[in-house]
Parts: structure tokens; sequence; C-alpha cells
């Protein structure tokens, strides 16, 4: 993205059960690329402990150098400009956690991903949430959340979705879900995850 950079709170691995879902899904010695992939936490963990070949891509400059300083491969980009400089399919995953709602063009950026990786892996916080819908019904104004912490005029959120509206867009676009996982903090939800669901994290294969 461009413009000010926001930077959200960075947090580990065991702080985000959603890195906990991305890291099981990906096969050792696999080709990963991470956007928006901050200090490089989970590139760093599955070099270490998957060996796969891992690239990022971070837009901003203080997170580059931390990632860097972890020993992984990033460059300074801007996701919403496209993934021009890698060919279709050079990747096996394509990874984006928590940042589709912080992109201009989701379409462009999940249809990229699609581009240059056999499979993307997204994850995102879920609008649908039972706690965000109370807040915005009981305050009338932008929910403000522990799932969704800023107030309206420095979030770095910029498209709200829900976990039925990402569905949808699968729908319509032509992208296979091949995976869903639902999860509530670190514990699986099986039913109502548009409501029950705090995050999502699909798995997606090649465009029909």
């Amino acid at each position: 993205m461009s413009g000010t950079v926001i930077e959200s709170p960075r947090v580990s691995l065991e702080e985000r059960p959603d890195f906990s879902v991305i890291t099981q899904i990906i096969e050792p010695a696999t080709r990963v690329l991470d956007l928006g992939c901050g200090e490089g936490e989970v590139l760093a963990w599955l070099v270490e402990n998957k060996h796969v070949l891992a690239r990022g891509v971070e837009i901003s400059p203080s997170l580059v150098r931390k990632a860097i300083a972890r020993g992984v491969s990033v460059y300074q980009g801007d996701i919403d400009e496209g993934l021009a400089d890698y060919p279709d399919g050079a990747f096996d995953y394509v990874i984006l956690s928590q940042t589709l709602q912080e992109t201009r063009s989701p379409l462009e950026v999940v249809s990229e991903m699609l581009r240059v990786g056999r499979r993307a892996i997204i994850s995102f916080p879920n609008f649908g949430h039972w706690n965000v819908r109370w807040s915005m019904l009981f305050t009338g104004q932008a929910p403000k959340t522990k799932l969704f912490p800023y107030d309206w005029y420095n979030s770095p959120n910029i498209h709200f979705l829900s976990i039925q509206d990402f569905e949808n867009l699968c729908e319509q676009h032509g992208f296979p879900i091949e995976k869903r996982y639902f999860l509530a903090g670190s514990s699986r939800i099986r039913m109502l995850p548009n409501l029950m669901a705090q995050t999502a994290v699909f798995l997606l294969g090649p465009k029909r």
C-alpha cells in the first residue's frame, strides 16, 4: 500500500492462532512468499522448521530491516501495486495473514496471489463476529473491540469483511476454497462461523 504506513502491533507466533494454522498447512521444502510479512516471524519459523525457500514483501522499512536481521529474504514493496516481478507459478504457497482488509484492492491482490502461487493462504479478522455486531448495535459507532482495537480515524483497516463476504467473493470469481479454518482465540469453531469465529484462515487452490 502507498502513502502513510500505519504499523500494526507486532506479536509472537504464540499470540496469533492463525499463524499456527498457517505453519501447519505449509509442506516442508516448498517455495513460500509472505505478503505483508512484518518482521518475518512466520518465514523465519518455516525456514528453521520446514526448510522452505522463503521470500517476503513488506511496505514498512523498519519491519523490513527487522525481518532481514532474522535472516529472512524480504524486500520493501507495495502489494497493492502487484507482484509483477514474479512469474506465474513461482511459489507453492503465497501467504497473506491479517492484511487483506488493509489493501486497497483485495480482489486484485487475491488474483495476483493465485497467479504467482499454486495455492494461497489468507487469514483475516471476521467483521461478522457477534462482539462486533453488538458493539455497532449498542454504540451506533464504528466498532472498537479486542478484534478491532483502533479508532476509525487511525485504523489500518480500510475494508471490513466477514467470513460470508469472503466466501461470496471466492464463489463469484472462481477462487476454489480447499480448506477453511475458523478460530475464536486458539479454539476451532465448527458451527455458525460467521457469527462465532474471530478469525478465519482459508486455503485457496488454483483459479478455475
